[in-house]
């Protein structure tokens, strides 16, 4: 009798399928504890975690594992992270906005994930439009992306004291700058020299959509 034995293809659908599952699993029970009074508070605390297991998974399906690979992982944290401490103690970029106690521990009064929200973003909508021959238009793109759905995480984010705005306004400067930093970390992503494609970015990335989008009206922002 002959062994059946399966292929590479299949082996990798299936560790797919499987980093699929665990996504859908983390952002369900994500939203289900967050939108119940009862489990919020536990699930406000395990947001960090949450954030850094999403990264986890993404990265597991990285490819690109070359030495420019950190340099724009890197480059995505700190260039997120300080322009959010420009945004703490200037009002510039961003505008009046304070961060809660929610995303965990900071330095300089920001939350240390907030950097890791900038890379895994920029990942995951860099990813989106990799096979874009031209770098700027693809850096457009990924920085209206990003853009798009910072529109979409603000109004949960504020209402999970996230972060605050001052006299309770999100700011058109908050979008502009949004876009004006996305764009310059897009353009590192391009021209950045290592694989930019990853087979559940996508999928992740419209998960995180819905996730937020989903929030929006269980928690009745």
């Amino acid at each position: 009798m002959h062994k059946y034995v399966p292929s590479r293809g299949e082996r990798k659908v299936s560790r797919e399928l499987i980093g699929k599952i665990i996504i859908v699993v983390l952002h369900v029970v994500g939203v289900i504890g967050l939108s119940l009074p009862e489990y919020q508070n536990l699930f406000l605390l395990l947001t960090p975690a949450h954030l850094l297991a999403t990264m986890v998974v993404m990265l597991f399906y990285h490819r690109g594992w070359n030495d420019a690979f950190p340099i724009f992982a890197a480059a995505a944290f700190w260039i997120g992270f300080l322009s959010e401490i420009i945004g703490i103690y200037t009002g510039y970029l961003y505008g009046d906005y304070v961060y809660g106690p929610t995303l965990g521990p900071k330095l300089w009064d920001v939350p240390l994930v907030i950097g890791v929200n900038w890379f895994i973003l920029s990942y995951l909508t860099g990813s989106v439009f990799h096979k874009i021959p031209n770098d700027w238009y693809a850096a457009l793109l990924g920085a209206t992306a990003m853009t798009a759905i910072d529109y979409i995480i603000e109004p949960v984010a504020v209402s999970l004291d996230f972060w605050a705005w001052k006299w309770d306004t999100i700011p058109v400067s908050n979008y502009l700058g949004w876009f004006g930093v996305s764009f310059l970390v897009h353009l590192i992503w391009r021209k950045a020299n290592f694989e930019k494609s990853n087979p559940i970015a996508a999928f992740l990335l419209v998960i995180w959509i819905l996730f937020f989008t989903v929030l929006n009206f269980t928690l009745k922002v």
